[in-house]
């Protein structure tokens, strides 16, 4: 489930999807993963990377689409967050899509905020 959903979660910001189950491993592995439940099911996702220089980042965090609204991804992602400054890591990060309201007021409730911008550029050549 955790490769579906992070497969899921990578085609909809068109990003690379995981490896394999071998990334998924390793960061389960690593206790870095963090489902959240409601009814005895899981309802939402989020996992941090292995902390480096002081901080990790909260990638990627997933609620499948007909799970939305209801809250989970602000419960899993503040219960992650929580997890992470748990382990003694002074900084965590999270990357967001700027023309995207609704993560950006609920990383904003959640306590972060924005620090720079940035731009990614792809060229193809061939």
């Amino acid at each position: 489930m955790l490769l579906a959903w992070s497969t899921a979660f990578a085609a909809e910001i068109g990003g690379t999807p995981p490896d394999g189950a071998r990334a998924v491993d390793e960061r389960i592995a690593g206790g870095r993963w963090l489902l959240w439940e409601s009814g005895g099911r899981p309802v939402s996702m989020a996992c941090h990377t292995a902390p480096l220089a002081g901080a990790a980042r909260i990638a990627p965090v997933y609620t499948p689409p007909e799970l939305r609204g209801r809250g989970y991804a602000g419960a899993v992602t503040a219960a992650v967050s929580r997890s992470v400054r748990a382990r003694g890591t002074r900084e965590v990060l999270l990357f967001t899509d700027l023309a995207n309201p609704t993560s950006n007021a609920l990383y904003r409730r959640l306590g972060y905020r924005p620090v720079e911008d940035q731009l990614v550029l792809e060229f193809g050549w061939g």
